[in-house]
């Protein structure tokens, strides 16, 4: 029986051992015999433009799902006028590339800032809307989407400030130190009054998804005009 519970006991350690790596996320790199070392900065932009991809394809997903389920014929004509269009973002590739490395974080920071209370808002929205058999589906899928982009937020921050150690940009970011004040109070009162409808849930999400393309797009760019020796 003693050799039953050391053999368990030995299971247990090597799961926690193989699972550590996964849940330090953004921490320091610690392989086995060696001293723990920071992660290089091309390291920091493989996971934050991992991370918006697997944002801009959920996002995808659920705008899809979300067009199909309401609006079938295809006919729907929203207003979309997205919260988020008080951010000036470069049109294509080229005006990106142009801009220089601390303008084109910001930009970066401004976008996925406004997106955090308005994506938690449409999740309690979500949760109290009658469609029940899809909705429940759709709010765990946008609070899905809210938790990532606070965590690619934080991953972003974390580029910036080792671009700023190496001296690849100086001083701190211009960006709000509140992002909630970059989405218009217009967003939070309707959420609040439960004045929003599945109309309203779809342009959002539409603007979501273009927005997270964006942010994907432009961390690519920005990794690329960084470390331009990585020629890619």
């Amino acid at each position: 029986m003693r050799n039953f519970y050391s053999t368990v006991w030995v299971a247990v350690l090597a799961l926690v051992y193989l699972d550590f790596p996964i849940r330090v996320g953004t921490a320091a790199i610690c392989a086995h015999g060696q001293e723990c070392h920071a992660p290089s900065l091309a390291d920091l932009f493989d996971r934050v433009i991992q991370q918006s991809s697997r944002v801009h394809g959920i996002s995808s997903e659920l705008h899809s799902d979300y067009e199909q389920y309401f609006f079938p014929s295809k006919n729907h004509i929203g207003k979309r006028k997205c919260h988020t269009y008080s951010i000036l973002t470069p049109a294509d590739k080229e005006n990106a590339q142009r801009l220089g490395v601390k303008e084109l974080t910001e930009v970066i920071l401004r976008l996925l800032g406004a997106w955090g209370d308005p994506l938690s808002q449409l999740h309690r929205s979500m949760t109290q809307d009658q469609n029940q058999d899809f909705n429940h589906y759709s709010s765990n899928k946008a609070l899905e989407m809210s938790d990532m982009v606070h965590e690619l937020r934080s991953g972003v921050t974390k580029v910036a400030e080792k671009m700023k150690l190496l001296g690849v940009i100086s001083n701190a970011l211009g960006y709000m130190s509140s992002p909630e004040s970059l989405a218009p109070s217009s967003v939070s009162s309707s959420y609040e009054r439960g004045d929003f409808n599945s109309i309203d849930h779809h342009d959002l999400l539409y603007c979501f998804r273009r927005d997270s393309n964006k942010v994907k797009n432009y961390l690519r760019i920005l990794k690329c005009t960084t470390l331009p020796e990585l020629d890619c």
